[in-house]
Formats: C-alpha cells, structure tokens, sequence
C-alpha cells in the first residue's frame, strides 16, 4: 500500500498509487504522491512520467473517512496535498501520461486534468462527486477535460462521463481495453521520451507557460468555498450523509 516508483525503460518512470480498497487517497497518500512525481520529473534520465494506479479504479479522491474521523485537521490537511499533488503533476519538469482505469472521481479529475496526456481504460469513467459529498473544487480541472457547459451539467449533477466521450472530446488520447492500459500508456510514453531530454523540459515549459487558466490559483479559488462550506456547516451535514442509504 502506498506510492511507488519504478523505470520499466530507459527515459520512463512509473509511479503507482496503491489504496486499497479504492485509492481514496488518505492525507499523507496525497504527499507522497506528490513527492513521487517531483522526484521523478528531477531526474534527468527521465523524459516521461506514466501515472498509473492499482486496485479496482484510478482514483476515488480524498479519504471521507478519514475527514469524518480527525475533522479539521484532516480536512485541512486533504486540501493541501490535493493542491500539492495536483501542482506536481502539472509542474512535472517533463511530460505526465495518466493511464486511467475504473474510476477517476474527485482528486482523480485533478490528476488526470493537469496530466499532458490520458490514456483510458474502456472501462473508466471521469467525474466530480463533490456536492454529494459536501465538498467543492476540481472544475478547474474538469473543464481541461469537457466543454463548459457540459464541465457545468457534470458538476451540479454529480454524473460521469465516460472513457469514449472524453476521447470524442479529444482529451483522452486513446481508449483500449483494461488489460492492455499499461501497454498503451507505455507506448505513448515511449514515443515520447524517443525526443531529446532537455527540449521535452524546455517544451512543458513553454507550454504550461501559454495555458490560458493559472491552474495552481484557479483551484485555490476553488479550495475557499469548501473551506466556506465547512464553516458554514453545510459541508458536514452532507457528508454524513456518505455511506448511508439515504446518500
């Protein structure tokens, strides 16, 4: 359990994520994961990150549990490492190819939207639950994924979209079946560390320096209306709602 790393090729680092049962990402999974990531993206044999994970989906956000149980301070505490986790994946100094699978909901839309490229399972599906589960945050990153006003319909209503419509969309690279993901995000990654190392790191650069949306200040904004709806109490009236049958 945990976050890994590993170079399965020359110029390729992997890192997996890995909590069971469904890598809803405790406070101090959302650090190292970050960690992870910068390390990876530091070191100057590696041209591509391919962000993968184990278990049943890719992501399922933050640990609600974990949330109900310390309170504020763990509340707290998910909010800087998504913001942490999020940045390292956009600010990797190299490409991120996300291969999804399963689920990608909540911190996954946050992973996934400020990855270079999504390769996908058939079997994923993307999606912001967070009014249902007394929490805000993420659209920044779903509108790099859909349109605005379907990024808006997905949110107020709490609906996913699919692997193929996110292809139709045109920010899912490719949709194959799940057993052949990790070969799929492989060969993209492959392709794309065939370049030269430090034109890739000049390229991300002169990319994320041209993206229309500060990421990194857009989810901020976004972080001050969950912690409003915390203060109100809102937040906690919804989400003690999660895991019971009347959610």
């Amino acid at each position: 359990m945990g976050v890994s790393t590993s170079c399965p090729e020359k110029g390729i680092a992997v890192v997996t994520v890995a909590f069971p049962p469904v890598n809803a990402l405790p406070v101090g999974g959302w650090f190292a994961l970050a960690d992870a990531v910068r390390s990876a993206g530091r070191d100057r044999e590696v041209r591509c990150v391919v962000l993968t994970a184990e278990g049943r989906g890719f992501n399922a956000g933050v640990d609600i549990k974990e949330i109900q149980a310390r309170g504020s301070e763990a509340l707290i505490g998910a909010n800087r490492g998504c913001f942490e986790a999020f940045a390292a994946v956009y600010e990797c100094e190299v490409p991120v190819v996300a291969a999804v699978h399963g689920f990608c909901l909540g911190g996954g839309i946050g992973l996934a939207g400020n990855a270079d490229a999504i390769v996908a399972s058939e079997d994923a599906v993307f999606g912001l639950p967070e009014l249902d589960r007394g929490a805000l945050g993420a659209a920044t990153h779903l509108a790099r994924l859909v349109p605005p006003h379907l990024m808006r319909a997905l949110y107020y209503t709490a609906r996913t979209a699919t692997a193929a419509e996110l292809h139709a969309h045109g920010s899912v690279w490719r949709v194959v079946p799940r057993e052949g993901l990790r070969a799929a995000a492989l060969e993209l990654a492959r392709e794309i560390a065939a370049k030269d190392g430090e034109l890739l790191r000049l390229a991300k650069a002169a990319i994320n320096g041209i993206d229309p949306v500060d990421v990194r200040r857009s989810y901020r904004f976004e972080q001050g209306f969950t912690f409003e709806a915390n203060l109100s109490g809102v937040a906690d009236r919804v989400r003690d709602t999660f895991g019971t049958e009347e959610a």
